[in-house]
């Protein structure tokens, strides 16, 4: 309470009715703000061991070259057999995807709506869908609109999964839409798992927008929930690997985050809000 409210509220005479009215008013806002983050899932629908969004990153900061290998390696992972072979594994033995593309706040494209995985014949299914999309690239980089929308995803997806989990990828920090931190948090209390895939391949030019340590930035900042991990790709070579081992494990279920816990000062949440005001400030 600051020295000025208390100095006059004694003078009113009635502190004793002011300050329950005043707590209870504070309780009640933040009750109807956690309210609000609060999710109702669906509870009818096609049973499935994990509900999973794979968010795909194409801001302008990613090449053309960069962008065939990242749709590449989402196609050559959910057609592994080694995959293919953890979904039938399963408690229920099948998974629902949903595959979208997202760059600044009005990019957000559903390539595949959800569709199941059971077996070689749906995967390749998906796999032709997520191929036969033109590829494209847009402005701004909304890690904050790619969490938003991929819960929307999962809020409207017609199933019942043991598990729900954000996949999503990118090559810098989040530059619109709001605090991305705020919107992770948001889907961990509602028992959503985001994993990582930071893509911090050096380049023989820079960008304003890049940073140094994308993946502390990551997982400070992006991924969350229990068993949280992110899988870090530092040359056009590991796309494919890397691609598969992450869906490999966000299927088979790792029980503990490799992050390790968010380190206060190790990543700045806000560096990419910061970077995009300076550059427009230059400019």
């Amino acid at each position: 309470m600051r020295a000025g409210f208390a100095s006059w509220v004694p003078a009113l005479g009635w502190p004793g009715k002011l300050l329950p009215v005043l707590l209870f008013l504070g309780w009640t806002g933040l009750a109807i703000a956690q309210s609000q983050d609060r999710i109702e899932w669906p509870v009818t629908g096609t049973e499935v061991d994990v509900a999973l969004v794979l968010a795909v990153d194409i801001s302008y900061s990613m090449d053309l070259e960069e962008l065939a290998l990242q749709r590449e390696g989402y196609i050559a992972a959910l057609t592994s057999p080694v995959v293919l072979e953890a979904i039938r594994k399963g408690m229920i033995g099948r998974i629902g995807v949903t595959y979208i593309e997202w760059a600044g706040l009005a990019t957000r494209n559903v390539i595949v709506d959800w569709k199941i995985i059971d077996s070689e014949a749906s995967a390749r299914a998906v796999a032709a869908e997520i191929a036969a999309a033109p590829v494209r690239r847009a402005r701004r980089t909304s890690i904050t609109g790619a969490i938003d929308f991929s819960m929307d995803r999962l809020q409207e997806a017609p199933l019942r999964p043991l598990r729900r989990v954000i996949d999503i990828s990118g090559d810098g920090p989040n530059n619109e839409g709001g605090l991305v931190s705020r919107s992770r948090d948001r889907a961990v209390a509602n028992g959503v798992v985001i994993n990582g895939l930071p893509i911090q391949i050096k380049r023989n030019t820079s960008s304003n927008f890049d940073i140094e340590g994308l993946d502390d930035y990551y997982a400070d900042c992006v991924i969350g929930g229990p068993g949280s991990f992110l899988v870090t790709i530092e040359d056009k070579d590991q796309f494919r690997d890397a691609i598969r081992t992450k869906i490999l494990r966000e299927v088979a279920q790792s029980s503990m985050s490799d992050a390790g816990p968010a380190r206060p000062g190790r990543a700045d949440c806000t560096v990419g809000e910061r970077q995009w005001r300076q550059y427009w400030e230059r400019n």
